[in-house]
């Protein structure tokens, strides 16, 4: 088992993805325990609303699931960086198309 520590963002992006790949959804799966773990949970922000109104606006649908919603949330509590939530994310969505 990997030792997550919150105080390096990179150790839960390591863990995250080192995570064994048992199928489809064992990413989904890591990430839902790596954001129970901390106990980090999503909350919509005013600017979230924002953006959510100004792309209905635009005729677009952009729709996060609950899995991209907590690598958002862990994001925000500083649990993983920026660019390794984007990267998580785009694996994330490769792994849900197949």
């Amino acid at each position: 088992m990997v030792r997550i520590s919150p105080k390096h963002p990179s150790e839960v992006f390591v863990a995250i993805t080192a995570m064994p790949a048992e199928g489809s959804g064992a990413l989904a799966a890591a990430i839902r325990q790596t954001a129970e773990r901390y106990g980090v949970t999503y909350v919509q922000t005013p600017n979230d609303r924002l953006a959510d109104l100004i792309t209905r606006l635009t005729s677009d649908r952009v729709e996060l699931d609950e899995v991209e919603q907590m690598l958002i949330a862990l994001q925000r509590a500083g649990h993983l960086g920026r660019a390794e939530l984007v990267r998580l994310q785009a694996k994330y969505l490769r792994e849900a198309r197949r």
